[in-house]
């Protein structure tokens, strides 16, 4: 997929409008995790040193109403932005109006500013969630280019993406986003082999779409987490208490008759009597699964079944957790994957999903480990499921 990126443009001199994904988790106005601030920072300086005027823009958290506004501000993210560039981020507490557009204006070559939470124009009529045309023209006309950098919202149909896109000269790709199609979208298309897919998580139906692209595309699929015992069922076992989906009992039956072997769920399970960190661990072979008990993790079986399809493989996509890593207790198995696909990084391509596999990662300090770990939860789903994503299809093609 040759899309036209930051590169292939003139910014100098040029007001030059910049979708970040600056959704970071905050706690009392603080910055509990910064990646997404970090992995933003090559396209902003280099807007910044090519002499372009860089008007910063993204959303944070879900917004509806003046409770949400309150704690939802931007202005926290603008200092730490600042202090990363070493230079002033002049915050704009608007979304539009004079105040912004006489901040746009007075901008000078290599100079940034960050205007408010995008999502403020959600609380009257979902504007920018439900990419307003009015919208999307009047941030389009702040600008003279737009460089899409936010992989996180790219599979939204929003005004703060589609909507500049829609009514402004040039849309390119920030950095970010050309490492997320190259990575994940040209993975998909052209793997190493064997190519191996690794799939948790707590439920088939948030994964249907993946799984039936993964099997046309992966030489194994491997699955764990809650979604596994939907399978297990499907396969005539008990799975006690653990997570089920009993209306898709059969539609996994499907997928296995689809998968023709290529689906592996291992044969043991970690179990405990209640969703609790403190619940006594026990080792159950998946057809002996007590009724008063529940899976909370992949056994040591599987975990070795897992390890040794990822140890021979020569691309490895992984999405979601394959147990409740929270827990100390039931964090092995999916600590043990990570350690497995870290180890293969020089010889393989390793792509972690975003989303809570991302964070487990981070968690267990293996971010180092991996080619590429996305930034998008949601986006990174989609893209998997072989989804065209509006905020990719909006960037100008080469």
């Amino acid at each position: 997929m040759a899309k036209k990126t930051v590169k292939d443009i003139n910014v100098k001199g040029k007001k030059v409008l910049i979708r970040v994904d600056f959704n970071v988790p905050m706690k009392d106005g603080i910055i509990t995790d910064e990646n997404r601030i970090v992995e933003a920072l090559p396209t902003i300086k280099y807007v910044l040193e090519k002499g372009g005027r860089a008007i910063v823009f993204s959303h944070l958290g879900r917004v509806k109403d003046d409770a949400d506004r309150a704690k939802n501000s931007l202005e926290p993210v603008a200092k730490r932005l600042s202090e990363h560039l070493n230079q002033k981020v002049n915050f704009v507490p608007f979304t539009r109006g004079i105040e912004l557009e006489t901040a746009v204006n007075a901008l000078k070559d290599g100079e940034v500013l960050m205007f408010e939470n995008t999502r403020f124009e959600d609380i009257k009529g979902k504007k920018e969630s439900n990419n307003d045309p009015e919208l999307g023209k009047y941030w389009a006309s702040l600008g003279d280019l737009f460089v899409n950098d936010a992989f996180g919202t790219a599979h939204r149909d929003a005004a703060s993406n589609v909507g500049i896109a829609a009514h402004i000269k040039s849309t390119v790709a920030g950095f970010l986003l050309e490492k997320e199609i190259n990575f994940i979208g040209g993975t998909l298309e052209n793997p190493a082999r064997p190519f191996v897919a690794i799939l948790g998580g707590a439920k088939v139906s948030d994964k249907i779409e993946v799984i039936q692209n993964l099997l046309k595309i992966a030489d194994k699929v491997l699955i764990g987490g809650g979604m596994a015992f939907t399978f297990f069922k499907a396969m005539g076992y008990e799975v006690g208490k653990s997570l089920l989906e009993v209306d898709k009992v059969e539609l996994a039956k499907e997928l296995l008759k689809e998968a023709n072997g290529k689906i592996e769920l291992g044969n043991d399970v970690f179990t405990g009597k209640a969703f609790d960190p403190e619940t006594e661990r026990n080792i159950r072979p998946i057809d002996q699964i007590p009724a008063d008990e529940l899976g909370l993790d992949i056994g040591p079986n599987t975990i070795q079944i897992f390890k040794s399809y990822i140890e021979n493989a020569k691309t490895v996509v992984w999405n979601g957790p394959l147990g409740v890593f929270e827990f100390a207790k039931f964090a092995e198995g999916t600590k043990s994957v990570a350690l497995a696909i870290a180890s293969i990084k020089d010889q393989a391509t390793t792509i972690i999903g975003g989303g809570d596999s991302a964070a487990a990662v981070i968690q267990f300090g293996l971010s180092d480990g991996f080619t590429h770990i996305s930034t998008g939860g949601g986006a990174s789903l989609e893209y998997l499921e072989g989804k065209v994503l509006p905020g990719i299809a909006c960037v100008d093609d080469k």
